[in-house]
């Protein structure tokens, strides 16, 4: 379905995004509605009434995105001609605040301490249920997490929960305006100010339908100038140093049982006393102490949600490995595994499209993941078919290792998808890749937007004109951290960066 949308009503180009989001950029002038329309229809938007069955931790099936000639999915910020735009505000408004992230080997990932997926069908219903949180940010944004080690757990939340084992079994930490707290020795990636969503234009969450073996979700957003296919899992290699200034420690714990009343209870609390020009939980907890918002959340629910002083050390009990995105890794289930690749900075075309709904019909169980690290992976894959699964993979163009440079570059669309972009950055990552030091993780960033990354990157190039960009190394600040050096080519780039990387190892 998407593969032939990409064909049939835009450019033939998907991209992944770094929040598990799938594009179709290009959509021709005047084929909005009907994609829109299309998108409702097939079950992939917001739930116009709740559906019996509805698994909002949806995977996307394989023969959706092939075998029907309709669109189900595609970012059209770049066609500005809607022909029905109140119909596609109205989707846009009540797809924006289905925002709600979980890992993308959720039920499969042999360290998980629960499968988040029903749960996230919970809470999507919940957030589409009532009527006063549409008045919540697009970007206003929750993370379930289940404990897996394919996880992301640096990008910050307006509220977190996190999976941990008690004496009466899994509870929920949570906390508010960041993420899980992780070991030290892997806090290293600094969250950029605005924690942006990596996709310019409102974004949405997780189509609700009634596919009972979905485990991960993946979210569908319609709106007048985008409509965006989201992954619910948001991970990272978890070495996360916050550049927000408020406490990321868990303020309490609650039942899996009792997770949508808290939540409901925290959104009614921020939407009672937020400010008008109060987006985001940060910005509350600017002039609001979390005690003083757990006061107000109690009214809401019937268990106790004072602040637990025992939980001041809390660390998440797993470390998060972004390396388990690739190649093929066991789950829970004995004798099977999922396997990922990565494609070229993201970017696909509606024949690897193909091709990879024709490997998960063929080898697994007819789904694909996308993942928050621009990759996508395929679940539930039999032991006997892991070397014809990797090898199709391969031949599509993913990358399947994570000693591959291009798996360790990240670039924005660059000028040639966005006027406001002062390189073509993905072209000029691909050259950076033939010469990318090995252990170097960078990103290619066309403006000081920083779409591309959730995170501060251990090094990050800013164009500063076409082919020449600034090179900024992470050093704890907000931002990009320090800037090293000014106006380099590709070439001069990578020689910097060999240097610099050299020189961490020395030290």
């Amino acid at each position: 379905m998407i593969a032939d949308a990409s064909t049939r009503h835009a450019a033939g180009v998907i991209e992944l995004t770094n929040r598990a989001n799938l594009q179709v950029r290009g959509v021709r002038a005047g084929h909005e509605a009907a994609l829109i329309a299309a998108l409702v229809e097939a079950g992939l938007g917001p739930m116009t009434k709740p559906r019996a069955g509805a698994n909002a931790a949806n995977a996307v099936d394989a023969a959706e995105i092939s075998n029907t000639a309709t669109a189900s999915v595609a970012d059209i910020a770049d066609a500005s001609n809607a022909t029905d735009a109140s119909n596609a505000g109205a989707v846009s408004a009540a797809d924006d605040v289905r925002n709600v992230m979980i890992s993308p080997a959720a039920g499969r990932d042999p360290f998980a301490l629960i499968d988040t997926a029903p749960l996230c069908a919970e809470l999507l219903t919940l957030l589409q249920s009532e009527t006063r949180f549409a008045a919540l940010s697009p970007k206003f944004a929750l993370l379930l997490d289940g404990g897996e080690r394919l996880a992301r757990v640096d990008h910050p939340h307006d509220v977190w929960l996190a999976a941990t084992s008690s004496r009466d079994g899994v509870r929920f930490v949570f906390g508010l305006a960041g993420c899980p707290r992780v070991e030290v020795e892997e806090n290293a990636n600094a969250v950029t100010g605005d924690d942006a969503d990596a996709d310019a234009g409102a974004k949405a969450n997780a189509a609700t339908n009634a596919r009972t073996n979905a485990a991960a979700a993946v979210v569908v957003a319609a709106h007048a100038l985008s409509a965006t296919l989201t992954g619910s899992m948001v991970m990272r290699n978890s070495r996360t140093h916050s550049t927000h200034t408020h406490d990321h420690r868990p303020l309490a714990t609650v039942l899996p049982s009792q997770v949508p009343a808290l939540v409901r209870a925290l959104l009614h609390t921020f939407l009672d006393l937020a400010p008008a020009d109060a987006l985001r939980m940060r910005d509350l907890l600017a002039t609001h102490c979390a005690d003083t918002l757990l006061q107000h959340a109690q009214r809401y629910v019937d268990f106790p949600l004072s602040r637990d002083a025992l939980l001041t050390e809390w660390r998440r009990s797993t470390t998060a490995d972004a390396a388990l995105r690739l190649g093929a890794h066991a789950q829970r289930e004995a004798g099977m595994w999922h396997v990922g690749g990565q494609p070229p900075l993201g970017r696909l075309d509606a024949a690897a499209l193909h091709g990879l709904a024709a490997l998960a019909r063929r080898h697994g169980n007819g789904t694909l993941r996308a993942t928050p690290w621009q990759s996508v992976l395929l679940p539930d894959i039999p032991t006997h078919a892991l070397p014809a699964a990797l090898a199709e993979l391969n031949a599509l163009g993913l990358a399947c290792d994570p000693a591959q440079p291009i798996t360790r570059l990240i670039a924005c669309a660059g000028s040639s998808g966005c006027a406001k972009s002062l390189a073509d950055t993905k072209a000029d990552a691909l050259r950076l890749a033939a010469r990318l030091p090995a252990n170097v993780d960078a990103h290619l960033s066309g403006c000081m937007r920083s779409c591309a990354a959730a995170h501060c990157a251990p090094y990050t190039l800013l164009a500063a004109a076409p082919g020449l960009y600034d090179v900024y190394r992470r050093n704890g600040s907000a931002g990009f951290g320090h800037c090293v050096a000014h106006r380099l080519t590709i070439a001069q780039a990578a020689d910097l960066l060999a240097h610099l990387s050299r020189s961490d190892t020395d030290a």
